[in-house]
């Protein structure tokens, strides 16, 4: 599956990975402000902004992206959450 005539990069136009295969696994009660993921074919994962699906998408390697999620539910991120 061809997603882009490119290489795939940080800040790449996430419209260039195509509309298919986005999710918003964290969306709730936020006004529309969702994350959105969409896995690669080479097992990267792209992150956009839903309310900027044409901006720039941030690329993560499955091992950053598994790092991250550990740490999170180990509460390393609940410090981003306080007010």
């Amino acid at each position: 599956m061809t997603i882009t005539s490119g290489p795939v990069y940080n800040g790449m136009p996430a419209s260039e990975l195509g509309e298919q295969g986005w999710e918003c696994p964290w969306s709730g009660p936020n006004g529309g402000q969702c994350v959105e993921t969409k896995q690669l074919p080479d097992g990267s994962v792209a992150v956009r902004q839903s309310t900027d699906p044409a901006g720039p998408a941030l690329i993560y390697t499955l091992q950053e992206i598994t790092a991250f999620v550990a740490g999170v539910k180990r509460g390393l991120a609940d410090h981003l959450m306080a007010g």
